[in-house]
This record gives structure tokens, C-alpha cells and sequence, in this order.
């Protein structure tokens, strides 16, 4: 039996025999790692067991407690309950829901190197001069300022936005741009006003877990469309796939694609709108990575060639500024009255001061200075850590590294498995992100994606390290 299975049977039976009554508090993560001599992921995942059987439940900022076991069965060591999935074209659910709850609470743990986060590292952002802006504009808010912040949103912010997309080479009307609390509800708002329940959408394969998890909760079906690392999705499948399928909308990342950081050319980009344009089918962009080119010139949005207005723009300042404020848009083309709508009811407005701070930062020309320091490092982080996989792994992994953004796509040799090395990396303080969690219809074992969106550090390297010898006693058959 694993170490986690062996912790959390332990537990399951104090609880039942009554030495942990309901609603007391179970070991902190820290104080289990000390008692039971075991890793922080070792802890998360017996914690994640005994809280899919109902035996503990988590509060926020609070802990593990004991839950209320009264009228309830329940019996260590059954698979945990999955959600059910909506009607299938080609993807309906989630990925590996387990790996990916287990990847997500590991971020929690400062003991784990997070290679498996989709997030960059807090320390490469001007945090300090944003939260002076944000205190700024909290001091000096009025009721109208209150008000400004309402949809479709600051209207100072929207300028800085549409003087960003006029800088790429697209003029776009104030008016087009509504400001959201985060790209994540730019891209369901847009999915959601584009859908009924039932309706089928394209989406990428691999995709990132967030476009699986939306397709379910809002009960429609998907159709995958294959995504080249080299050379971005597989247009020819796309259209085909719009022969064959009633269509209702597309949801791609054309620049810098989670997880695999591939970037369709400016001709493919065009050819993809054209193809869509063709056929009355509307795309939602997702484009939060695109000003995170490593390069001189910039990376420029399939919206460039929109003409028809059927896309639908979705950035966000989470991944290139500011962590955490939760400050996104949409360019919502011809549906913006209808985005409006929809954030109106979703909603009412994204954080005011923080859109207040933005745009300020945004107006001084701080951003650009920023982006290019950000651009170098992550650059620089990325060149340290191709460096130490071609050390480490196996000879014969395969790394595609993007032009851009802060995740290396890496296949594994013939006949190894990501998901065991999920686990093996786990149980020794390293976390990956597994290629199941990636695709709702299965496949991706020997693919993972790790982050170079961190600081290189001796602690880093060790983790690449760790995993190349993990890997290399896969590989073993150890």
C-alpha cells in the first residue's frame, strides 16, 4: 500500500472508531509531514482520499475537519465519485479529474516545487508599485469613479486597451472592449452567449483543463481539433470538422497554446479566420499569453483579420502584470451588446480600483518597460531549463519550446507513462502537469508540460533533476 493510502486509512479508522469527533480539526499538512515522516504531496494526497469519501471537508484558511458522518456510507478505498459529463461529439469531460484536483492542491504547499502550475512565479511582477496604484485609487474613489467601473467598465482602462490593439495593428471602437473580472469569465461570458445547453463547440486537443471544465458546466458538447506543437492547430481537421458537425463556436489559443506553446504563423491566423468567416462561425480567442513574445516583433491576434466581427477577443493582465487583480477584457465584436448583458447579470463590475491601478500603470508607460524585462527573464528561465531536461531526462525525450509564454511541452520516450510520473514526482515534492488533464477524450500519457515561469534557483534544478531520475527508473522498468 502507498505511503498516502497508508496515512489515510490510518486516519479513516480514528475516525471511525470516535478518537476524532465530528468537527475536529485534523493535523495541519506541516504537522502531519513531522508525525508521519512523509512529504507535504504524500499528505495532500491522503487528505484528497479521505476528503472524496466525505471524511473530512476543507475550510477555507482554516484546515481539515472532521465532516458530520451521520446518515452517511461511506467505505475507504472506493474510486472517488466523478461528476457526469454531458453528451459526447468527440469531448464532454474533464481530464484526469483526480490529477488535476491533486496538481491544484499542491500549489498550496510552499514545500512542493510547482512545475506543474500554470502560473508564473509572484516575484516577476511590480506587485509592490501596483498595490501602491490600487491604494491610490481607493483613497481618491468617489461615487463616480464607482460608478466608471460598472460594464462595459473603466473607461480609461478601455482607452489603454484599445491603444494596445491600435499599437498591433487593429482599430477597434471603445465601445467593442467590456472589461471582465479575469480572461476566465471574458471566455465563459463568450462561450455562454455564443451556446444553448446541447450545442456542439470546437475546442483544442490538448486544451487547457479550464475550456474542458467550462464545455461541462454549461452542458454542451465539443468536438476536439488537433494542435501541432510545431505548427498550432490542424486546420485542415477544423474544416472538416465544420463539414460534418453543426458548429456553434470555436474556442482556440492561437499564440503561445496551453499546454503545448504552440503559435499559428500570421498567414495560418488568417487562413483560420477566413475559414470561419466562411461559414458564420464565430472564435473565441484566447489570447492571455500574447504579449509575451520573446522576440522583437510582436505577436499579433487572429482578431487582426477579423472583418466580420465573429471574434471575440479575450485577454487579460493576470499572466503578463498583475497576479492575482483578476482584471480581464473581451473585444467582443458584433456581440458585445450581448456581453454586456451577460456581465451585467454574471457580475456587475470587475474590482474598480484595481481597473483604476492598471490603467495608471498602463498610461505611464511603466507596462511596456515591465513587458521587456519579463520578456528576458522568462527568456533566460527557459534557455536554464531546456538546459537541465536534455541533462536529466532520458536521450530520447522530445521538448518543444515555444517562442514565447512560460510552459516547455515534453514527450516522453516510447512506452513511459506521465501519469506514473505524476505520481512518483509528487510523492517526492515536485509537481508536473500529466497530458490526461489536457483532453477530456483520453490519450497524452507521455506528455507533460512543466513552468518555467519561476525564478531559477538550486531548488529548481534539483526538482529537473529529481524528475529525470524518476523518469530514467521509469524508463527501467524500476
Amino acid at each position: 500500500m502507498k505511503r498516502y493510502a497508508v496515512l489515510a486509512q490510518t486516519i479513516a479508522d480514528a475516525i471511525r472508531r470516535g478518537d476524532l469527533a465530528p468537527g475536529a480539526r485534523i493535523p495541519t499538512v506541516r504537522a502531519a509531514c513531522r508525525a508521519h515522516r512523509v512529504s507535504p504531496s504524500t499528505v495532500f494526497r491522503a487528505y484528497y482520499a479521505l476528503e472524496s469519501e466525505g471524511l473530512i471537508v476543507a475550510r477555507a484558511r482554516s484546515g481539515y475537519f472532521v465532516a458530520d458522518l451521520a446518515d452517511k456510507h461511506v467505505r475507504f478505498g472506493r474510486d472517488p465519485p466523478r461528476k457526469p459529463g454531458p453528451a459526447q461529439t468527440g469531448a464532454a469531460q474533464t481530464g484526469d479529474d483526480d490529477a488535476l484536483f491533486r496538481l491544484l492542491d499542491s500549489l498550496k504547499c510552499d514545500d512542493i516545487v510547482p512545475l506543474g502550475s500554470a502560473f508564473a512565479s509572484y516575484s516577476l511582477f511590480p506587485m509592490s508599485g501596483l498595490w501602491r496604484q490600487v491604494a491610490s485609487a481607493a483613497r481618491h474613489m468617489d461615487r463616480t469613479k464607482l460608478l466608471e467601473g460598472l460594464p462595459p467598465g473603466n473607461e480609461a482602462l478601455r482607452r489603454q486597451i484599445a491603444l494596445r490593439y491600435l499599437n498591433a495593428g487593429a482599430s477597434l471602437p471603445l465601445e467593442e472592449i467590456v472589461i471582465t473580472t479575469g480572461a476566465t469569465e471574458a471566455l465563459t461570458l463568450s462561450l455562454q452567449v455564443l451556446t444553448r445547453p446541447g450545442d456542439i463547440v470546437a475546442i483544442e486537443r490538448p486544451a487547457f483543463h479550464a475550456v474542458l471544465q467550462a464545455v461541462q458546466c454549461l452542458h454542451l458538447k465539443a468536438v476536439e481539433i488537433p494542435v501541432d506543437p510545431r505548427t498550432g492547430l490542424d486546420l485542415d481537421a477544423l474544416a472538416e470538422a465544420l463539414d460534418t458537425h453543426p458548429v456553434r463556436a470555436c474556442w482556440f489559443m492561437t499564440s503561445f497554446h496551453n499546454p503545448t506553446g504552440a503559435t499559428l504563423t500570421d498567414e495560418r491566423k488568417r487562413a483560420l479566420i477566413d475559414l470561419l468567416a466562411s461559414r458564420g462561425v464565430p472564435l473565441i480567442e484566447d489570447d492571455v499569453y500574447g504579449e509575451l513574445q520573446f522576440g522583437t516583433a510582436p505577436t499579433r491576434p487572429a482578431k487582426l483579420y477579423d472583418d466580420s466581427g465573429l471574434v471575440l477577443h479575450c485577454g487579460s493582465f493576470s499572466k503578463c502584470l498583475a497576479p492575482g487583480f483578476r482584471i480581464g477584457w473581451v473585444a467582443a465584436g458584433r456581440f458585445v451588446r450581448q456581453i454586456r448583458e451577460a456581465k451585467g447579470a454574471n457580475a456587475p463590475a470587475a474590482d474598480v480600483p484595481a481597473q483604476m491601478a492598471i490603467s495608471s500603470y498602463l498610461r505611464d508607460g511603466a507596462y511596456d518597460r515591465f513587458l521587456r524585462k519579463l520578456r528576458r527573464n522568462l527568456a533566460a528561465h527557459q534557455a536554464q531549463m531546456l538546459s537541465a531536461v536534455r541533462a536529466y531526462f532520458p536521450a530520447d525525450t522530445e521538448v518543444f519550446a515555444p517562442r514565447g509564454g512560460y510552459f516547455l511541452w515534453i514527450e516522453l520516450p516510447p512506452h513511459m507513462d506521465a501519469m506514473h510520473l505524476f505520481d512518483d514526482a509528487m510523492e517526492n515534492g515536485v509537481s508536473i502537469a500529466p497530458g490526461p488533464i489536457f483532453s477530456a477524450t483520453g490519450g497524452f500519457r507521455r506528455y507533460l508540460r512543466l513552468n518555467y515561469g519561476r525564478p531559477w534557483t538550486p531548488a529548481v534544478e534539483h526538482a529537473l533533476e529529481t524528475l529525470g531520475t524518476l523518469a530514467a527508473r521509469q524508463r527501467h522498468g524500476g
